[in-house]
């Protein structure tokens, strides 16, 4: 039997598909747009992905996985909710579309798993992910197992209350992490003069005071919001990735002053923060780890 795993990362505008071996090797990488309007474009096209890789590697293909939005289902055969975006997506069995034996995950738990097993994090067994992009996901390796909770709803870090006096995000909680830093509230964050986050740093690298205020507290509210999940979690690294991570010494040097006076580092121990290391491939990757380790288990 081919020992083969497809991964296709479903996102909003671009649908990314890797083949990796056993050793995490990737074969193969396909992308095109996702065309988030029409269903039947992106379901065809995660079909074609699937078959431009087995005619590639010359190879049939033994396990797909799938890292999309939302919370995936009991068995991990579709996602159960994803309102609002991607018709069609809820509840669409991919096993009986694709012929193969397929597997959904949550975006942000896909790409901590790939991190866990081949990328900064590989052999590390508690660990926490955080997405810093247009909003803010999050994901949990215990033990070395990614943990999805019940409803498998468990990672979405984004919706930690940071203030709770704040307006209620996306799905009701008050002054939430995403708010504070995700690129989805910059205009209000800024009273709309900056349009994107890139455009604040780049006021900021040039030694901006209202840009320096806007962003170094928000740097500051990630750092508590980091801090308090290695008071609940404890996790021996956090990884960051998603867009915003960019900006890298722009963020990473003033989240770690933060963190310095937030983390309760108890003999001299503390958290490794560190940038993820395959990027936007990160969901395929992870989704064919699962893939894999889900149909072996």
């Amino acid at each position: 039997m081919s020992n083969i795993s497809v991964g296709i990362d479903l996102g909003g505008t671009r649908i990314k598909a890797v083949a990796i071996n056993e050793d995490g090797d990737i074969l193969y990488q396909y992308n095109q747009p996702t065309n988030d309007g029409d269903d039947r474009v992106w379901k065809s096209a995660i079909a074609t992905a699937i078959e431009e890789v087995e005619h590639t590697i010359k190879s049939s293909v033994a396990f797909v996985g799938i890292s999309a939005p939302g919370l995936p289902n009991s068995d991990n055969s579709a996602i159960a909710f994803m309102p609002g975006r991607l018709q069609g997506l809820e509840n669409f069995i991919w096993t009986d579309f694709l012929n193969t034996k397929s597997y959904v995950l949550n975006d942000a738990i896909s790409a901590m798993l790939a991190e866990a097993r081949y990328g900064v994090a590989a052999g590390r067994k508690n660990v926490v992910m955080v997405t810093l992009g247009t909003g803010v996901g999050g994901a949990i390796l215990i033990e070395g197992k990614p943990y999805q909770g019940a409803f498998n709803k468990a990672g979405h870090i984004g919706h930690m209350v940071i203030d709770s006096d704040g307006e209620p995000d996306i799905i009701g909680m008050p002054g939430s992490l995403e708010d504070a830093i995700g690129n989805c509230s910059i205009q209000k964050r800024t009273n709309n003069k900056y349009s994107s986050t890139e455009k604040l740093l780049e006021d900021f690298r040039k030694g901006n005071g209202y840009a320096a205020e806007i962003w170094l507290g928000s740097v500051k509210k990630l750092a508590i919001g980091l801090a308090t999940l290695t008071n609940i979690l404890s996790p021996e690294m956090i990884i960051l990735g998603g867009g915003i991570t960019s900006a890298g010494k722009y963020l990473f040097e003033p989240l770690e002053e933060f963190m310095s006076k937030y983390e309760w580092r108890t003999g001299g121990n503390k958290a490794e923060i560190v940038i993820s290391q395959y990027g936007d491939l990160s969901g395929a990757v992870g989704a064919a780890c699962f893939a894999r380790e889900t149909a072996n288990d």
